[in-house]
């Protein structure tokens, strides 16, 4: 069993007892989520597709830590002009572990 639901405006496939990384969530470490906006449910015969959204249908999880990611290195040259700049970034994320799936 599967489906596709919404989290902050990105889109994940998800199925139970696996853990993902999400965009950030204000959600403390060990709360309980559950995810309204599914687009897609499978059970391996059948498959609901919503439009947008499947009625009754939602996501179960929790949260299990929250960090930053990678860091991405941003270098901006412009050549035979003495021109570097060197910047980096990291997103926060947040990870959970789905525990179930409904609909």
């Amino acid at each position: 069993m599967y489906a596709v639901v919404k989290i902050k405006e990105q889109q994940f496939r998800v199925m139970p007892d696996t853990t993902l990384q999400v965009p950030l969530l204000s959600d403390e470490v060990g709360a309980k989520l559950s995810f309204d906006q599914v687009l897609m449910v499978s059970d391996g015969s059948s498959v609901k597709v919503g439009s947008p959204i499947v009625a009754g249908a939602s996501v179960k999880a929790e949260v299990l830590a929250h960090g930053l990611s990678r860091k991405v290195v941003i270098f901006k040259k412009k050549r035979r002009k003495n021109y570097r700049r060197k910047t980096g970034h990291r997103q926060p994320f947040t990870q959970i572990r789905i525990t179930g799936i409904t609909g």
